[in-house]
């Protein structure tokens, strides 16, 4: 649930902004869609502090992880600072480049992007945090933290929006302190955790290195992932303003619920990597194949909800007829992936646990450039619109579905190890 924080951050940002007007909407579309990209880039910092911390539980050394997450915070944090640094200098490039230039759209997306991205080390912190709390199978705390502060960013995004009048940039805001909220809670529980124990909380550069080496896969995974979830987002922006906005509206709500469904994948990290650890390569098989069932069935109901519900949902994130109208075409394919996500995202959970993120990455490179990116730039160049860059996502999700059940019915992912 907390690697959904910030797509929930944004869906509610999205409710909330597109009363503003289409102007506001799009300005969220690119610098929301900026920060959740960055976002998206860095999640190693929970997927590898999992995959290590989850190896090491299984072996009896629960010491060993929650040192993982003592470097993983150390990380997180040079890492969150850093970024705040760059997008405050590259905020207005980044935004004009994918609005297509300067114009109200642009201006509004970099006013909202140069304080939203004040939070970033804050979500850093807790990527962190629910990375090494996972791997010591400790589900509920993670889930809690998270929703502790999407309440808080839920309670206080409408207030300052529209209350308050702060309009665009109160949604920036309530974001940043729903984000504070989830981070206090995040240290709390490492510190708590030290204070029983003799876990140094110094950084070590051996940890840290061991720790980029297997995010460096990730990160390369998730870069060209983001990249091509830019060029769609660069390419719908120069469609019009109405196709940016439905664009923005089933694009979040996709992301969430990516990682809604991600949470049989995180079930399967953990009990992949606890079983492994322990040598118990029978039992990680068995979590793969129910991991496959849940996803599948989940990713269906999802779809009927979304299909039931096509009235209702879009309306709550904007009244403007032409967007409204654009969301219908594209809400179609927002739900029929549904299920193929599920097992997807099940099945990249298994392999994260085994360690085996050399092959995701290359399975996720190779469907973006090959499906993803090629058909997002062939809408623009014929003006194919929403549905031609939505067929490109689908694409992307079918071959990665192919690649990833190949793997899993073979065995060569049960020998993967995690470097310690």
């Amino acid at each position: 649930m907390v690697l959904a924080a910030e797509p929930l951050y944004l869906l509610v940002d999205t409710a909330v902004v597109g009363n503003l007007g289409t102007v506001s909407l799009g300005g969220l579309a690119i610098g929301g869609g900026l920060l959740a990209y960055v976002a998206a880039l860095l999640n190693f910092l929970a997927y590898g502090t999992t995959a290590r911390a989850a190896r090491r539980a299984g072996a009896g050394d629960r010491d060993g992880a929650v040192a993982e997450g003592v470097q993983a915070t150390w990380l997180a944090l040079a890492l969150g600072v850093g970024l705040v640094a760059v997008l405050q200098v590259a905020a207005g490039p980044l935004t004009r480049l994918l609005a297509g230039g300067a114009g109200p759209v642009a201006d509004a997306a970099e006013e909202w992007l140069r304080v939203a991205c004040l939070g970033l080390p804050l979500l850093l912190l807790a990527l962190a945090g629910n990375g090494w709390l996972r791997g010591v199978q400790e589900l509920r705390r993670p889930m809690g933290y998270v929703l502790a502060g999407s309440l808080v960013s839920l309670v206080l995004c409408p207030l300052l929006v529209h209350t308050a009048g702060m309009g665009l940039v109160g949604s920036a805001v309530a974001n940043v302190a729903g984000q504070s909220v989830s981070a206090a809670l995040f240290v709390r529980a490492l510190t708590r955790e030290l204070a029983s124990t003799g876990i140094s909380l110094r950084p070590r550069p051996a940890a840290l290195r061991a720790q980029l080496v297997l995010g460096r896969d990730l990160l390369l995974r998730a870069a060209v992932l983001q990249l091509a979830f830019a060029a769609a987002a660069a390419v719908v922006a120069r469609s019009g303003t109405a196709e940016l906005g439905a664009h923005q509206i089933a694009l979040q709500l996709w992301l969430f619920l990516a990682l809604v469904l991600d949470a049989y994948a995180i079930a399967a990290q953990t009990l992949v990597g606890t079983a492994l650890g322990a040598a118990r390569p029978a039992e990680a098989r068995e979590t793969a194949r129910r991991v496959v069932g849940w996803g599948l069935g989940t990713g269906v109901l999802v779809a009927l909800l979304l299909l039931a519900l096509r009235p209702v949902l879009p309306p709550l994130f904007t009244d403007d007829p032409a967007v409204l109208a654009e969301a219908g075409v594209v809400w179609w394919f927002l739900a029929l992936m549904q299920p193929l996500a599920g097992v997807v995202f099940a099945l990249d959970g298994v392999l994260m646990g085994a360690g085996d993120v050399a092959y995701l990455r290359t399975v996720t490179v190779g469907s973006a450039l090959v499906g993803f990116v090629p058909l997002s730039l062939l809408s623009g160049w014929l003006d194919w619109g929403l549905p031609g860059v939505w067929t490109g996502l689908t694409l992307f999700i079918v071959l990665r579905l192919v690649a990833v059940g190949w793997r899993v019915r073979g065995s060569a992912w049960l020998g993967e190890t995690v470097a310690r």
